[in-house]
C-alpha cells in the first residue's frame, strides 16, 4: 500500500547536512569521530543524565545494559509484557529468563502490583530477579515511584526502556534517567532518528565505561588487538551521529507536534462513545511519540482490524497496538503476572498516525474515517 499519511515518517530539519558534510570533509565516515562525542554531550545535556553511549540500535543498548549490570545465563529478569519484541530479546542473548508483567490501564505500562507479586514469589524460592525492563510505551511515562520504591525495596536493577520517550518526563525528569541504565532508540520511526541508531543513558562511569568497551569489540589496552572477553560491533556511524545532532536541535519542536497531533485526535474523537486513549500519570508529561486509542468492548461499530482497513483504504497508515510478549510463540514457555490488561489493550488498540509533518486537515480526515466506521456500524458483524 502506497500511503498518503504514514503512521509515523522520519522529519528532517535540513540542519542535519552540515553535521554530515563535516563527517564527509574531515573522512570520518567510520563509528567513530567527532559527531559521535558532540552528540553524545548533546544527548547528556538534554536529558540530564551524566553519561551517553552512542550505539547502532535501541537493541543494542538493552544488551549492553544487561551486560553490564552483569546478568548471565539463569538469572532471571523481570520485563514490561507489552512492547515490541526488542525490549526482550537481548535476555535471551544472555542465557537468563525473562518474565512478564502485566500493565495497568491508565498509562498502559508495568503493573506495579503484577510486578511485586512476581518479585515476591522468586524472592520466597531463593531466586531474587537482578533485574526490571520497564518500557514508557509510545512515549508515556510509567508510574515510576511505584517502580523505583519496589526495586529499592528488593535491590533489584532497574532498566528503563524509553526508546519511544525521548522528551518525556516524570516530575520534571527526563525518563530514561531514574534507573541504572535508559535506553534509547533512533529508528527511522522515532520522534527523531539518526536512520538507524540508539543510545544508552546512565549516571554510572562504571556502566557506560563498560558498555563502550563492549561495543566497540572488548578491545583490551594493548598496542595491538587483544580480546580478553567477548565484545559486540555496536558503535554508532560518524556519519549517522551527525544526523542525530541536526535533528537533537528540533527536538522540542517534534515533542511540541506530536502532543499537538494528539490533541486533536482526541478532540475530534473523545465524544465518540467507547474510545479511550492513553493516559498521562500525574506528573508525567509524554512526548506522544504515538496516539494511541483503545476500541471498547461494547463497542459494536467497530474492530481494530476493521478501523485500520478503512483507514487503508483512504490511504491512511494505522497499526494494531503491541502483542504482549506472554502471547508471542517465541515466548509461550515464559512466565507471565498478571491479569489481561495487556492482552485487552492488544485486542482493542490502535495507533494512529501521529508524524511531526501531520496537518491539521490530514487529522481531520484520519478522525472522520473513524466516525463514519463506528456511527454508520460498517463494522457490525
Amino acid at each position: 500500500m502506497n500511503y498518503r499519511i504514514w503512521l509515523s515518517p522520519p522529519h528532517m530539519s535540513g540542519g542535519e547536512l552540515k553535521y554530515v558534510q563535516e563527517a564527509f570533509d574531515s573522512n570520518w565516515i567510520a563509528p567513530a569521530g567527532p559527531n559521535i562525542r558532540h552528540f553524545e554531550n548533546e544527548l547528556a545535556q538534554y536529558t540530564g543524565a551524566k553519561y551517553a553511549v552512542a550505539l547502532a540500535s535501541g537493541t543494542a543498548a538493552v544488551h549492553l545494559a544487561l551486560c553490564a549490570l552483569g546478568i548471565e545465563k539463569g538469572d532471571i529478569v523481570l520485563c514490561q509484557s507489552l512492547t515490541f519484541v526488542a525490549t526482550a530479546n537481548p535476555i535471551l542473548y544472555l542465557g537468563a529468563t525473562p518474565v512478564f508483567i502485566d500493565s495497568e490501564s491508565k498509562t498502559w505500562n508495568i503493573c506495579p502490583e503484577a510486578l511485586e507479586t512476581a518479585v515476591t514469589y522468586y524472592i520466597k524460592r531463593n531466586q531474587k530477579p537482578k533485574a526490571l525492563i520497564c518500557v514508557h510505551l509510545y512515549g508515556m511515562p510509567c508510574l515510576m515511584n511505584e517502580l523505583l520504591a519496589i526495586c529499592d525495596k528488593y535491590g533489584i536493577a532497574l532498566i528503563e526502556d524509553a526508546a519511544e520517550a525521548l522528551g518525556s518526563t516524570y516530575t520534571g525528569k527526563h525518563l530514561g534517567t531514574f534507573g541504572k541504565a535508559g535506553i534509547i532508540s533512533f529508528n527511522g520511526n522515532k520522534i527523531i532518528t539518526t536512520s538507524g541508531g540508539g543510545a544508552l543513558l546512565s549516571d554510572s562511569k562504571t556502566l557506560t565505561d563498560k558498555a563502550r568497551f563492549l561495543a566497540t569489540q572488548a578491545k583490551d589496552p594493548a598496542s595491538y588487538f587483544q580480546h580478553s572477553e567477548a565484545g559486540y560491533n555496536y558503535a554508532l556511524s560518524n556519519v549517522c551521529a551527525g544526523i542525530g545532532r541536526g535533528q537533537m536541535e528540533v527536538l522540542n519542536e517534534r515533542v511540541a507536534a506530536r502532543r499537538s497531533n494528539f490533541n486533536r485526535h482526541q478532540q475530534y474523537l473523545a465524544a465518540i462513545p467507547g474510545i479511550s486513549f492513553q493516559e498521562e500519570p500525574a506528573g508525567g508529561y509524554s512526548n506522544r511519540w504515538l496516539t494511541t486509542l483503545e476500541l471498547s468492548s461494547a463497542n459494536a461499530g467497530s474492530t481494530p482490524e476493521k478501523l485500520i482497513q478503512a483507514l487503508s483504504a483512504n490511504g491512511i497508515e494505522a497499526r494494531r497496538v503491541w502483542k504482549p510478549m506472554h502471547l508471542q510463540p517465541l515466548y509461550k514457555t515464559a512466565p507471565y503476572f498478571g491479569g489481561n490488561v495487556a492482552e485487552n489493550l492488544f485486542e482493542n488498540g490502535v495507533c494512529l498516525p501521529s508524524g511531526s509533518q501531520l496537518t491539521e486537515k490530514e487529522v481531520t480526515e484520519i478522525s472522520n474515517v473513524i466516525i463514519e466506521l463506528i456511527e454508520n456500524k460498517k463494522g457490525c458483524s
